[in-house]
């Protein structure tokens, strides 16, 4: 097996042993993203929806840096703080990758006790790319 990193400066950068994603063979797998600001490194100011649009321009930036994008995603998992936050966050991912014409990703939905620096929600992707 052999595996790449993806980095970006597009997306926040990778404060630990880990890649922002990881292409193998034909499959690009993110890290977790949160609601960071890749300029800053801070946390986006707003509620559940502007940190899942924040998530998903950071996870956008990965793919499009690994040769893949968002309608090349198979299978999402999502990490919610609060699970009374999922009709905000499921509108704002419906806008990412369930828009008119596409097939939806799978996806995973779980309510967790803590986030990295206590944001709302994280989220992560593995697409397709082109060989």
């Amino acid at each position: 097996m052999s595996k790449e990193a993806i980095a970006t400066a597009k997306a926040p950068a990778a404060i630990g042993p880990y890649s922002q994603g990881v292409r193998t063979g034909c499959l690009i797998f993110t890290a977790g993203q949160i609601a960071l600001d890749p300029a800053t490194q801070d946390v986006v100011t707003g509620g559940i929806a502007e940190q899942t649009a924040r998530v998903f321009e950071n996870l956008k930036a990965i793919l499009e840096s690994a040769g893949s994008n968002l309608d090349r995603v198979v299978k999402a998992t999502v990490f919610l703080k609060d699970f009374n936050d999922f009709a905000a966050m499921n509108k704002v991912y419906g806008s990412y990758l369930a828009g008119e014409g596409k097939t939806p990703p799978a996806r995973t939905t779980v309510e967790v006790s803590r986030l990295p620096k206590d944001v709302l929600v994280e989220i992560d992707l593995v697409a397709e790319v082109g060989a």
